[in-house]
């Protein structure tokens, strides 16, 4: 029987600053384990952060346009890795900043495998964030950038098959093994659909929608705000509720403004993962999402894990999920059509209660446990190598 490696992850991000990365950190350390895989983390101080056992934080300071985040010390990121490192059998680096660089350093020095997951399309995401040059100069800047970098690697993990087809377009090289981030038996609990509009001043019959996500702008919110003019013009009395915080948040708060939304839009703010949220997807009526940059998507799941039914543009990542059309509701890139498609589960009862069923039954199948188990296994064979 092999012995199963220890796996030191490093990260630019992690709890308790809250994103798809960190999520997936979480779910696949905490799913590891019970497959005997040791998993060590090295990532940001945000604050006051007490930890369990094996996470290294490394002291930073905030970024001048996102003060979510936290750029790390490099030198002392480098030297807590490259120590750090040395009782691991791998490296599995979670993000491309400083993290990249570290881990690669490391692995360098210590003859450890390495690889990485890719978590994010930056080809998409560069434009909104350098707005001063060209956008075909970015894309072609990001592509190098995750060319270069994913080609220093044993092994990339990929969240979806449209990611492992782009990179692979991009000239990417290294074998290319596509994991999902898996649910956790958690994200089943039962949200309480009663508490939350209660707390919340909302009345029980009023339809209820719901984004959550980080508030950015290649998140396409704005879409949504433009397909809600359409759809409250049909159902006067629906609501939009927008959790989570970013950059965006002001243009948007300026948008539903400008656009007369008034009361039909809410922006909620952070909501706490174990209570909060599992209590707002059971509160909405149907999930929303236009994003045209997802890896995969997982909210998606997370709303369907509460019977909560999805409305979504399948592009890039959310395809995977999207591609059964069990749960859900697929919507055109069109505000009117899409709003046309997202009220259709809240003016029929019939349909919504169809949906809900089959998106908690589809939901079962993406398990943090199988995926882990498949992850385990790249970790062995990585290990051999050496």
């Amino acid at each position: 029987m092999s012995v199963s490696p220890r796996v030191l992850m490093v990260s630019d991000v992690y709890f308790p600053r809250i994103n798809g990365v960190s999520t997936s950190i979480e779910t696949f350390r905490a799913a590891l384990g019970e497959h005997g895989i040791e998993v060590g983390l090295v990532a940001p101080r945000y604050g006051d952060e007490i930890d369990s056992g094996g996470i290294v934080r490394i002291p930073g300071r905030r970024l001048p346009r996102d003060p979510e985040d936290r750029l790390m010390h490099y030198d002392r990121l480098r030297e807590a890795v490259l120590r750090t490192a040395a009782d691991y059998d791998l490296i599995h680096v979670q993000t491309p900043f400083a993290a990249h660089y570290a881990g690669l350093h490391a692995a360098k020095k210590l003859g450890k495998p390495i690889l990485a997951t890719y978590h994010t399309l930056f080809e998409e995401y560069l434009q909104h964030y350098i707005p001063f040059l060209p956008a075909k100069a970015l894309r072609a800047l990001a592509r190098r950038f995750s060319r270069g970098q994913c080609n220093a690697l044993d092994a990339v993990v990929v969240p979806s098959t449209a990611m492992r087809d782009r990179l692979r377009a991009y000239g990417v090289e290294t074998d290319m093994h596509v994991l999902p981030t898996g649910l956790p038996e958690s994200a089943f609990s039962p949200g309480d659909r009663a508490r939350f509009r209660a707390r919340h001043g909302i009345s029980p019959q009023t339809p209820v929608l719901l984004f959550v996500g980080r508030v950015a702008h290649e998140k396409n919110i704005a879409f949504l705000l433009d397909a809600l003019v359409h759809a409250h013009r049909q159902m006067p009395g629906l609501l939009l509720l927008i959790t989570g915080e970013g950059p965006a948040l002001p243009d948007l708060r300026h948008q539903a403004d400008r656009l007369g939304l008034g009361d039909a839009v809410r922006f909620l703010g952070y909501l706490d993962r174990r209570h909060e949220l599992p209590d707002a997807y059971a509160a909405a009526d149907a999930f929303v999402f236009a994003s045209h940059t997802e890896t995969q998507g997982l909210v998606l799941l997370e709303a369907m894990a509460q019977g909560c039914p999805v409305v979504a543009q399948a592009v890039m990542g959310t395809a995977d999920i999207l591609g059964p059309g069990r749960g859900c509701l697929t919507a055109p890139d069109d505000p009117h059509a899409f709003a046309r498609i997202m009220i259709q589960p809240l003016r029929d009862p019939g349909l919504r209660a169809l949906l809900s069923t089959q998106a908690r039954e589809y939901a079962r199948e993406w398990s943090d446990h199988a995926l882990a188990q498949r992850m385990a296994q790249l970790y062995q064979g990585l290990a051999a190598t050496r």
